[in-house]
């Protein structure tokens, strides 16, 4: 388990780093200091919680490196009074950031074992404003309403028609697309009108969307 020294190392390491890359929002980076990222890492894996590697997690998942975890939430530009949908909950750690500065954040995960560990750190650090849920995020969510951003971090070969439908006009949808003999890109498309403007942004380690829900984890 770390330190608070440790804790405190790292996030500086971290805010250097991200600083250096451009990413200055006071709101962002005081959502990842009061968000402990060694809260979300297996233990014996802590030592590279602040560090830019991939780290394994449960049901052969991963967390990306802390770097481009802030980078994306600072590209996606989430704002105080938002809704957020989150494909891919992962450790949570990225749902958890969002969620320290936009209204509400309602991340989904087909793993449920993912999902209720999630669940549990978002309970250990009082964030209501983070909902799990276990279900296929290559579907529409009924009931649900809509969006003013919505991230994926499963990559895709297209982005699915209805979540193009859930997003609002002026609302930002970013997802990592499948290319042959190429990792994913990252694309950003934001919603004007009826209309979308595209941004290819860059290279990114996701793995493929899996159909349904995972019945054994």
């Amino acid at each position: 388990m770390a330190t608070k020294l440790q804790e405190r190392e790292g996030f500086a390491a971290l805010v250097m780093r991200l600083r250096s890359s451009g990413v200055t929002n006071l709101d962002l980076l005081s959502a990842v200091e009061t968000t402990p990222r060694t809260a979300f890492t297996p233990s014996h894996m802590t030592p590279y919680a602040y560090t830019g590697r991939s780290i394994p997690i449960e049901c052969g998942a991963f967390m990306e490196g802390a770097d481009l975890a802030i980078r994306l939430v600072d590209i996606l530009k989430v704002k105080p009074g938002q809704r957020v949908l989150e494909v891919g909950t992962g450790s949570g750690y990225t749902a958890a950031i969002m969620g320290r500065i936009a209204e509400r954040v309602l991340t989904v995960e087909r793993y449920r074992t993912l999902a209720d560990l999630a669940r549990k750190r978002m309970a250990d650090l009082g964030l209501k404003s983070v909902v799990v849920r276990q279900a296929d995020g290559r579907e529409g969510l009924s009931g649900e309403g809509t969006f003013d951003r919505i991230l994926y971090t499963v990559a895709l070969p297209e982005i699915p028609r209805a979540r193009v439908e859930q997003l609002v006009s002026n609302g930002v949808i970013m997802a990592p697309l499948i290319r042959e003999g190429a990792p994913p890109l990252m694309v950003r498309m934001t919603r004007i009108g009826s209309r979308f403007e595209r941004e290819d942004l860059f290279e990114v380690p996701y793995l493929a969307v899996e159909r349904g829900l995972s019945k054994a984890l």
